[in-house]
C-alpha cells in the first residue's frame, strides 16, 4: 500500500489492550485506566480478521503492543494464527517484560520473532518508582529467557527523563554491551499523561552522544526505522537514538496503528482515528476503508490547534 506521498505502508502496530500490570508515570495514571466492556474492545477473532485484511493489502511487518500485551488472554494462539498468514515476514512485540519469562518459550513456538523490552533504569528502587511498584529483577530474568529461546534481536527501549535516568546513560550502554543486546534511547514524548510534565523533564537524546564517547555511526539498513544507530568500538550491540520531538522522521514513515478499541491511527501525533471496528461489525468492506484511509495519512506529525494528543500511550499502543 502506498499513501498519497508515495510512502510504502507495510508495518502495522496492534494494541491488544490498554491495561497494564505497571503504572509508569509517563504512560498512565496511578489509579490505572477505565476498564472498557468486552463489547467496546476488539475480540481476538476480530483482531485476526482485521490483521488478515491488512496483510492481504501488503502489510508484512506486525508488532503487538499494549498497555501490556501479555496481559491479554489468548495472545499465544493469536500469534500462532497470524504467523501462518501468507506474506507476514516479521512478528514482534513490545513488552515491559514482567510476564515475559513465563511466556517466552510458547511465544517463540507460536511464531513470534523478537521482542522490545521497556527498561528505563537499572536501579531497583528507581525502577520501582518510575513504574509505581515494578520488580526490576523479573525484567532482567525475562531478558535472559528471551535470549535463551531465541526471541532476538532483543531491543531495550529506554525513555530518557531529565533528573531521573540521565545519570544512567553510560550504565545502560555498558549493560547492553555486556548482554550483547541493542539499546534505544527514546525522547520523552508529551503525550497524554506525560504532557503535563514532559517539557520540564525533557532532554534531547544529543546528551547520549555527549556522554558516551567513541560511538560510531552505522549506515541505516532500514530507512523507515525511527532510530539512528551507533556502535561501540569492538562492541556487538547497537545503540539507537530516537528523536520524535527534536527530529522528525516522518518522510520515511511506513506504519499505522490499530488500537484495542478498533480505531485506526494513521499518525501517532494526531487525534484523528478511523473506526475499523464499527465498519467490521456493520459488515462493511474494511479493505476499502483501509485503502481510503491510507490515502489520507498525514504528511508529518504536528500539534493540532497547539495542543498535544489527549490519549495516553497505553491507549494508543507503544
Amino acid at each position: 500500500m502506498r499513501d498519497s506521498f508515495g510512502r510504502n505502508i507495510n508495518y502495522l502496530r496492534i494494541s491488544l489492550t490498554d491495561r497494564c500490570n505497571l503504572r509508569c508515570k509517563y504512560c498512565m495514571p496511578e489509579e490505572g485506566v477505565h476498564k472498557f466492556s468486552h463489547e467496546e474492545m476488539l475480540s481476538l477473532e476480530e483482531v485476526y480478521e482485521i490483521t488478515k485484511a491488512f496483510v492481504d493489502l501488503g502489510i508484512n511487518k506486525i508488532r503487538f503492543t499494549g498497555g501490556e500485551p501479555l496481559t491479554r488472554k489468548g495472545i499465544v494462539d493469536l500469534i500462532s494464527k497470524v504467523s501462518k498468514l501468507k506474506g507476514v515476514k516479521d512478528i514482534a512485540m513490545t513488552t515491559n517484560g514482567i510476564l515475559l519469562k513465563e511466556y517466552a518459550s510458547d511465544l517463540k513456538a507460536a511464531g513470534l520473532n523478537r521482542v522490545n523490552i521497556s527498561l528505563d533504569t537499572l536501579d531497583e528502587e528507581k525502577y520501582k518508582t518510575i513504574t509505581r511498584g515494578g520488580d526490576l529483577f523479573r525484567v532482567l530474568e525475562a531478558i535472559e529467557e528471551a535470549k535463551r529461546v531465541g526471541l532476538t534481536p532483543i531491543k531495550i527501549n529506554s525513555v530518557l527523563i531529565g533528573g531521573f535516568n540521565d545519570d544512567e546513560i553510560v550504565s545502560l550502554v555498558n549493560f547492553s554491551k555486556k548482554e550483547e543486546i541493542d539499546l534505544r534511547f527514546i525522547e520523552l514524548m508529551p503525550i497524554g499523561e506525560a504532557a503535563s510534565w514532559a517539557e520540564e523533564n525533557f532532554i534531547s537524546n544529543d546528551l547520549v552522544l555527549e556522554r558516551v564517547k567513541g560511538l560510531i555511526p552505522i549506515p541505516r539498513e532500514d530507512i523507515s526505522s525511527p532510530a539512528v544507530y551507533y556502535k561501540l568500538p569492538n562492541g556487538k550491540s547497537k545503540i539507537g537514538i530516537i528523536n520524535p520531538i527534536s527530529c522528525k522522521f516522518c518522510e520515511n514513515c511506513n506504519r499505522v496503528r490499530l488500537t484495542s478499541k478498533g480505531q485506526l491511527k494513521l499518525c501517532l501525533h494526531s487525534n484523528r482515528e478511523i473506526d475499523i471496528k464499527g465498519a467490521l461489525r456493520n459488515g462493511e468492506d474494511i479493505k476499502k476503508l483501509i485503502l481510503d484511509s491510507i490515502g489520507e495519512k498525514e504528511k508529518s506529525h504536528h500539534l493540532e490547534d497547539g495542543e498535544y494528543i489527549k490519549r495516553n500511550m497505553n491507549q494508543i499502543g507503544g
